[in-house]
């Protein structure tokens, strides 16, 4: 194939991937304005609270703990763990703890999707009736005003609400502090400013709750490797928006080992690969049909592992493009000198801009930035596999050791 005819492929896939990150930077914008203050709310809605657990011995207790002190009414909430495919003491840790326990065998549908139906299932059928459901992993603590906040969103009318994943162990490791940085960086520029835009935000697979009647209404279904993005676009061709609750805080336990983070990292790729090439067209159609941005962007957030991939090819033709100077082999190198000066210092200063606003900023953060990126490039290859292992389902348990308790995140 002549040269000049690769090179023209290479700007296509550069032009795609400078769109994408165009789009999500103009969206971040708006993370920075002042959000609308929610009005009083009267009266309290109930929840039930679902913990999904396998073999979490280590965490379940402290977990249930900070489910029983909640600063909300005791009659309004009840804390339920499910015990799916336990072969340690997590089951009866979980009670002794003060949850109501329901324990699941089933050696074929493995994974948390499958768990949390039959949970449901479960929950519709109590004489005991709930507003909502809430979702959580063995492996968070909840901020003691977690459903106060929740609570200011459903009283609004809201059917389905995200709080905010902060991290419980940041700096366990180079690996557990990226995952945070990441997770705070997702919290503030693509939670909160779709919030501000009055987009859907999207689910994170723990800290949201779900309507009752929504779930009956149109079932959960969601049992690919990425549950909570399968809902999410479920929701999305429902008419449904995820709402966000900044203030509703749960902490989660991140990775320690490199190798962890690749495991978890490659699954949540798989899922998400597999999520895209079943929802990006009924979506698509969707946004066409109801003239609506809703689901648009929730297609283009489903084209994440080839944004990804895209900044690997990006990646490499830029050291090309220094080995190799005057080839013009990225399209930006056509800009100005300064005007891609400007670019590069917006992007490098972002995520920086963001900690200082969110009062997280402190003499290490530019040095942890540098940390960071290379935590960001191993998503290239990361992508690259789930996207080829997208069929793949076979689902696998991430081990959390850290028993912390609420008190001591305080």
């Amino acid at each position: 194939m002549d040269n000049s005819i690769w090179l023209n492929i290479f700007y296509v896939i550069q032009l795609l991937f400078l769109a994408l990150g165009v789009y999500y930077f103009v969206i971040s914008l708006f993370a920075f304005l002042p959000g609308k203050k929610d009005p009083e709310v009267e009266g309290e809605d109930s929840f039930a609270i679902i913990v999904a657990a396998h073999n979490e011995e280590v965490v379940i207790k402290n977990m249930v703990e900070s489910l029983k002190e909640l600063n909300y009414p005791k009659d309004k909430y009840e804390v339920f763990v499910v015990a799916d495919n336990c072969t340690d003491g997590t089951a009866s840790i979980a009670k002794d703890a003060g949850a109501k326990v329901f324990e699941r065998f089933n050696d074929k549908e493995h994974g948390k999707g499958f768990a949390l139906e039959w949970m449901f299932q479960k929950i519709f059928k109590m004489k005991r009736k709930f507003d909502y459901i809430a979702i959580f992993d063995a492996d968070n603590l909840v901020d003691k005003n977690f459903l106060v906040e929740i609570n200011k969103k459903t009283r609004l009318g809201e059917k389905v609400v995200q709080g905010y994943i902060d991290s419980k162990n940041p700096r366990d490791s180079w690996i557990s502090y990226s995952y945070s940085l990441a997770f705070w960086l997702v919290n503030k520029l693509y939670q909160t400013s779709r919030a501000n835009l009055g987009l859907s935000c999207q689910l994170c697979g723990t800290g949201f709750v779900v309507n009752t009647d929504i779930l009956k209404q149109i079932g959960w279904q969601a049992t690919c490797l990425t549950e909570d993005m399968e809902f999410t676009m479920r929701l999305a061709l429902n008419n449904i928006k995820v709402a966000w609750a900044y203030d509703a805080k749960v902490y989660d336990e991140k990775p320690i080992t490199f190798m962890q983070s690749w495991k978890q990292r490659v699954r949540w790729m798989q899922g998400h690969a597999d999520v895209a090439s079943r929802f990006i067209a009924p979506l698509t159609k969707k946004a066409i049909k109801d003239h609506s941005i809703v689901p648009v962007d929730c297609a283009i957030y489903l084209l994440q592992p080839l944004r990804i991939i895209t900044m690997g090819v990006v990646t490499v033709m830029a050291w090309l493009n220094v080995m190799y100077p005057g080839q013009n082999l990225i399209v930006w190198g056509l800009l100005p000198d300064k005007a891609f000066s400007i670019f590069v210092i917006m992007q490098f200063m972002w995520g920086p801009l963001v900690m200082i606003v969110e009062k997280r900023f402190n003499k290490n953060t530019i040095l942890d930035f540098f940390i960071y990126m290379f935590y960001s490039l191993s998503w290239i290859p990361i992508a690259a596999v789930g996207m080829v292992r997208k069929n793949n389902r076979e689902w696998f348990h991430t081990k959390h050791s850290q028993a912390i308790s609420i008190a001591e995140m305080r």
